[in-house]
């Protein structure tokens, strides 16, 4: 075992679970500490735009943990990894047996890579407690972790405070949005929560650590605290009037979830494991690794402020909507003549504008969010609290940040299949629908310093009732699809020389 410590070595990092939420801010922190990554995702292009990924020391793997062929070339090369994998995905009916398969495929590719350590970011919770389902496939993944020959390093958080997390965009927006609460018994249940940047720096502090290589740690704030508490907290620290919490004991875990799917961003899938969760207690059993690695440990109050902080200046590293599947759309290539899949409807409009591309992008890559559609917004809102009420997404999700735009991001109730900047821009639709849908923005320079903006809605119905739900539509097209068009040019503060008008796009192919 080589025993010198990350300050002395620079080694070369496997890292599972890279566009999650703590995988998409420890991959540039273990770039910017000298170390050389090999990130494996199922969807490369989630981060092939990020700042740092162009780093020379970072490669993409196209790969699926649950592939173990994929796995074990993924490893080769290197010393450690990370396993940051949780499959509570509500497109997985069975998440523990899914996290089952993939911790054995983990532990099968380290030891025939012959790996130094495994680190593994866990959750709090006592097994003689009666955890939650979600808490116990979480325990049952480091206890598999650990009967593999490659020594398992595991660190187990309770509610982790940081911008864009699941569990913080709960609080943030029952407070946000509810002066009185009527709230489950369990919001009185003891917990520890720790801020993102403690667990960023625990992480990168335990890799081929002597010290703490095969061993299992609790992290935490130094205080213990309840759900109660940090909702006062965050009340107080954004600013808000006193929030009326008031307890009852009716509020099962699925009626909590379906709750917190109407008011928050988060589906009543993801919502009810987390309210299962949260009523067990989730409290260190001791505190080993603050002394083994030490540093400022926040407590509730910072985090949720620096987290604040984060999203009023547009910060947000990642976001619990990054974990979110980009879905092939080859069906939805604009103009493209040789696809032979059925019944496909389009609706193609464009704008000429006195302006170059440059000039209209800023306002194309803000659309949704806090900047809206550019146009009747009130009709997004029905539509939107149409589909929160059939189960979907809604528009509550928003957008990580209103500066950038990745693939891979959630936008409202869309997802970016594609960017480039300053002339393209996918979305694809994750609203409930009999069918798929995408809507692209492209930008094409003309002469004379002018630019075609072109606007393209697509739709693949799946059988009769999507076809009558095209053409039921079809008449707010012509009202909503040309407003935004206006509204996006009026944002960029330019002038429309023609349209907006139908147009056939170009044959491609």
């Amino acid at each position: 075992m080589n025993e010198k410590t990350p300050e002395h070595q620079e080694i070369t990092v496997f890292v599972a679970g890279a566009t999650g939420y703590i995988g998409g801010r420890l991959v540039p922190r273990l770039l910017e500490a000298g170390h050389a990554v090999k990130a494996m995702v199922r969807a490369p292009q989630k981060l092939e735009n990020r700042p740092w990924a162009g780093h020379p020391k970072l490669t993409i793997i196209r790969g699926d943990i649950l592939d173990e062929n994929s796995v074990r070339s993924a490893v080769q090369g290197c010393q450690a990894a990370y396993y940051l994998i949780h499959s509570m995905n509500p497109e997985v009916e069975d998440f523990a047996q899914t996290d089952r398969k993939a911790a054995r495929n983990m532990i099968i590719a380290a030891e025939q890579a012959g790996l130094q350590q495994i680190i593994y970011l866990g959750g709090l919770g006592e097994n003689d407690q009666g955890l939650s389902h979600h808490l116990q496939s979480r325990s049952e993944v480091g206890a598999i972790l650990q009967q593999g020959k490659v020594p398992v390093t595991i660190l187990r958080a309770a509610m982790i405070i940081g911008s864009g997390s699941a569990s913080f965009e709960i609080l943030r927006y029952l407070v946000d949005r509810l002066p009185v609460m009527i709230t489950p018994r369990w919001l009185n249940t003891p917990c520890q929560p720790i801020g993102v940047r403690n667990v960023l720096q625990y992480l990168i502090g335990c890799l081929l650590n002597p010290a703490t290589i095969g061993a299992t740690f609790d992290i935490g704030q130094p205080e213990v605290t309840n759900y109660h508490n940090l909702m006062k907290v965050y009340a107080e620290e954004a600013g808000l009037p006193r929030r009326w919490i008031i307890p009852v004991p009716v509020l099962t875990p699925r009626l909590s979830s379906y709750w917190i799917h109407l008011v928050t961003p988060v589906p009543a899938s993801i919502a009810r494991p987390l309210a299962e969760g949260l009523s067990n207690p989730v409290i260190c059993q001791e505190n080993r690794l603050a002394k083994l690695i030490p540093q400022d440990l926040f407590n509730e109050r910072q985090s949720i402020r620096l987290a604040l902080e984060r999203m009023r200046q547009q910060q947000v590293e990642t976001s619990w909507t990054d974990s979110g599947i980009i879905h092939p759309a080859e069906w939805s290539i604009p103009g493209d003549p040789h696809w032979a899949g059925g019944s496909l409807f389009e609706d193609s409009r464009r704008v000429v504008i006195n302006a170059v591309p440059e000039d209209i992008w800023p306002a194309v890559k803000s659309i949704g969010g806090e900047s809206g559609y550019y146009y009747a917004d009130w009709l997004w809102e029905i539509r939107g609290l149409m589909d929160r009420i059939c189960g979907g997404v809604g528009l509550c999700r928003g957008r990580r940040s209103s500066e950038e735009l990745f693939p891979g991001d959630a936008v409202d109730f869309w997802r970016v299949i594609d960017v480039k900047k300053p002339d393209f821009l996918m979305l694809s639709a994750e609203m409930k629908l009999p069918g798929e849908a995408v809507l692209s923005f492209r930008l094409k320079a003309l002469e004379n310093g002018q630019t075609e903006l072109q606007q393209i809605a697509r739709f693949l119905p799946k059988g009769l009732f999507g076809i009558l739900y095209w053409y039921a539509v079809m008449p707010f097209h012509h009202y909503v699809f040309n407003g935004m068009l206006r509204g996006i040019v009026n944002a960029a503060d330019k002038n429309i020389v023609t349209g907006p008008e139908r147009f056939l796009p170009e044959q491609t192919g």
